[in-house]
């Protein structure tokens, strides 16, 4: 029998999407003869029923393009707002899915689509699921489609930052993408060579940064890179955060959950400036001028790395030939150099962090790179 697959991209966009929207398709089109249908902007596609033939006039030429054909969105399927009021769609995915007769629907995203994935998983979906994020922090799989392409595109910055900061004898400070995990400023930072690697993981003393800083000034080196991972933060500030996340899940209570929330939001709040705070900080301890320079969206833009299209394209026919198998409930991932289904429920709600003593952060150590601890 020929199945009718759905496939959606949601969250961020990411290099490497549309490579492995072409790789499930292609497989499924040519080796499996299945059918194909896109839904557009994410979950909220699914909910409105916005469709797109995927055949192989769409997929020519998808490979080396940045982002998604499909468009994308961040809209939750328990939670979406219409009208601005918040709404639980997850009976209407599902009715949807059955009216264009699926019997898949593969969810291209990161940590939040898995979480959102397995809820429709639980209403008796048939869901399969790629890991993409430029942050590289899903669980359970090697590495992420998107994140090779960030990695060399942070890596540029920071090698073009180099001169300007040896030119004027100043204090670099390179914000990169990554509110949980660091391992986007780790590795960029190790590839550019930066002074100083700040990650959430590892949470800092601004007078460890300082003393880096200041120990290179005096062998003659009157600049330095701070790379520093946008959710990385001092010490007592972590140890704050950390506490309002814990009262937020020990929460027992709606009214304690709510009050929880507020409480983490407004610390979140008060350091989303942090950046800032930081390079005003090290120019009043060091002496030296400091300046900033957020990457933003920008890593997540262009074209994919030729290691991205090669990882999208592996996992996404490994994921036609799960689906023709009736291999459900799981999430291609990368292993090595093989893809392995493993378990949603597994990889839903958990981060994939930067451990303490992971290789990474040893080779930087030995370097002589700092991590402010």
């Amino acid at each position: 029998m020929i199945k009718h697959i759905g496939i959606l991209t949601a969250g961020g966009d990411s290099p490497g999407l549309n490579a492995a929207i072409r790789g499930i398709s292609k497989a499924a089109l040519c080796v499996y003869d299945m059918q194909i249908i896109g839904f557009r902007d994410g979950f909220r596609g699914l909910a409105e029923n916005r469709t797109s033939r995927l055949d192989s006039d769409v997929l020519s030429g998808i490979l080396t393009q940045g982002g998604t054909i499909l468009g994308t969105s961040r809209d939750k399927p328990h939670n979406m707002v219409f009208g601005g009021i918040k709404q639980d769609m997850t009976d209407v995915i599902t009715e949807n899915y059955h009216a264009n007769h699926l019997d898949a629907l593969v969810c291209l995203g990161g940590g939040g689509t898995q979480k959102n994935a397995l809820q429709l998983m639980e209403k008796g979906l048939n869901i399969i699921t790629l890991p993409k994020t430029i942050d590289n922090d899903v669980a359970l799989t090697d590495t992420t489609f998107g994140f090779d392409t960030a990695l060399g595109i942070a890596t540029d910055a920071i090698d073009r930052l180099h001169s300007t900061a040896h030119s004027h004898h100043r204090i670099i400070v390179v914000e990169i993408m990554g509110h949980s995990a660091g391992w986007l400023a780790l590795g960029s930072g190790i590839a550019g060579g930066a002074d100083v690697i700040l990650l959430p993981e590892i949470p800092y003393e601004i007078s460890s940064v300082a003393d880096a800083i200041r120990s290179r000034a005096r062998s003659g080196k009157n600049f330095s890179i701070v790379a520093v991972a946008e959710g990385a933060l001092p010490r007592d500030q972590a140890a704050l955060v950390k506490a309002a996340k814990q009262h937020k899940v020990a929460a027992e209570t709606k009214k304690e959950r709510k009050s929880a929330k507020l409480k983490l939001a407004a610390l979140m709040a008060a350091n989303s400036n942090h950046t800032a705070t930081l390079s005003k900080q090290l120019e009043e301890l060091t002496g030296l001028e400091s300046r900033v320079t957020i990457l933003g969206y920008l890593q997540r833009g262009g074209t994919p790395s030729a290691a991205d299209r090669l990882l999208a394209t592996r996992l996404g026919t490994a994921c036609a030939t799960l689906i023709a198998q009736e291999t459900f409930g799981v999430m291609v991932a990368a292993r090595d150099e093989t893809a392995v289904p493993v378990p949603l429920v597994e990889v839903a709600g958990t981060k994939k962090l930067v451990p303490a003593d992971h290789s990474w952060v040893k080779a930087a150590r030995h370097v002589g790179t700092s991590f402010g601890d």
